[in-house]
């Protein structure tokens, strides 16, 4: 098991918050409904080659999100949900859609680990399902770039 495919979103919206949780579940192409027919086919071949593609003023907020991110990332979600370290590494890789065999790999640690840890992230944060988690851990400190 690899990586995820390469995926664009043509967005309905020119939302920066929908363009940041886009961009966390691994899309690396993301073209606005009203862009040029040109401009779809121009996003598809790039991410096809290794690229990303978004509209200059996404791009903005993108740089803005990543330079107010300290490496304490998860420090809100660990005091809030009290989050171990190591539940705090499974979330973004969750996030991602890695399967639990994959993160398991990644982190050089037992399946059945994983499963374990991802049970207890589940209950801490209230949520029923793991595509749940990355938002209930993340969601706050996206709201300040709509």
């Amino acid at each position: 098991m690899g990586k995820p495919a390469a995926c664009v979103l043509l967005a309905m919206q020119d939302d920066a918050i929908h363009f940041l949780k886009a961009v966390r579940r691994g899309v690396l192409g993301y073209v606005l409904q009203e862009a040029p027919a040109e401009d779809v086919i121009s996003a598809i071949r790039a991410v096809a080659h290794g690229e990303a593609v978004c509209p200059a003023r996404l791009l903005r907020v993108l740089f803005d999100y990543v330079a107010s991110r300290t490496s304490d990332s998860q420090i809100p979600a660990r005091k809030q949900f009290r989050l171990t370290r190591r539940e705090q590494q499974l979330v973004p890789l969750v996030g991602r859609g890695l399967t639990n065999k994959e993160i398991a790999t990644e982190l050089r640690v037992s399946e059945q680990t994983v499963k374990s840890h991802i049970h207890r992230i589940l209950r801490k944060v209230g949520v029923v399902d793991r595509s749940a988690i990355l938002d209930a851990c993340e969601g706050e400190q996206l709201g300040t770039y709509s």
